[in-house]
C-alpha cells in the first residue's frame, strides 16, 4: 500500500486505545490475541466489524478508538482495534451510551494494568520469600536427636 510502509501506529503500546479488556480471539484463523499492526482501511474495517465508516469516524472523534494514521493521514485499523470495536458495540447493545461506554472501556484498563501489577507484586513477593527460606536453610545447625542419658551430679551438703 503506498505511504503505508515505516509508518508507526499510535497504538503499538498497550494504553487505552489497547486490548481494553476485550475478550475473544483476533478472528483470524489460529491467532489467539489480536494484533496491533495497522492493516485494514476505514472501508473494509467497517464491513468487518458491521458497522458505517462513519460511526467508525465518530468513534474516533469521541475517544473509543485510535486507528494509526499513514503518512497521508488516512486511518489503519488493527485486530486490536476491531477487538475493542466489538467490545464498544457488546457494551452499547447492553444499553450504555457512548460516554459509559468510554467509562467503563477506561475502567477496563485500568484493571489490567492493576492486575499486571498484582501479578508483579506477588511473584516478587514469593522471591523473597524463597531467598528468606534459602537463608534460614544455610543459618539451621544440625540437631541430634539421640537421647543423652541424664545422670544426676551429687549434691553436696
Amino acid at each position: 500500500m503506498p505511504g503505508f510502509e515505516g509508518d508507526v501506529g499510535r497504538n503499538g503500546g498497550g494504553g487505552a486505545a489497547g486490548g481494553g479488556g476485550a475478550a475473544g480471539g483476533s478472528g483470524a484463523p489460529g491467532v489467539g490475541r489480536p494484533t496491533a499492526t495497522p492493516v485494514y482501511v476505514i472501508s473494509v474495517a467497517a464491513e468487518l466489524s458491521g458497522v458505517h465508516p462513519q460511526t467508525l469516524r465518530v468513534y474516533e472523534r469521541k475517544g473509543l478508538l485510535d486507528p494509526s494514521r499513514t503518512s497521508g493521514g488516512s486511518r489503519r485499523f488493527s485486530e486490536r482495534d476491531l477487538a475493542r470495536l466489538r467490545r464498544i458495540q457488546d457494551l452499547t447493545s447492553a444499553g450504555l451510551n457512548l460516554e459509559g461506554v468510554r467509562r467503563v472501556l477506561e475502567l477496563e484498563t485500568e484493571l489490567d494494568r492493576l492486575r499486571a501489577e498484582l501479578d508483579k507484586a506477588r511473584a516478587d513477593a514469593l522471591e523473597a520469600i524463597e531467598r528468606i527460606h534459602r537463608h534460614y536453610r544455610r543459618d539451621l545447625v544440625p540437631f541430634d536427636p539421640s537421647p543423652v542419658p541424664y545422670i544426676p551430679s551429687r549434691r553436696r551438703r
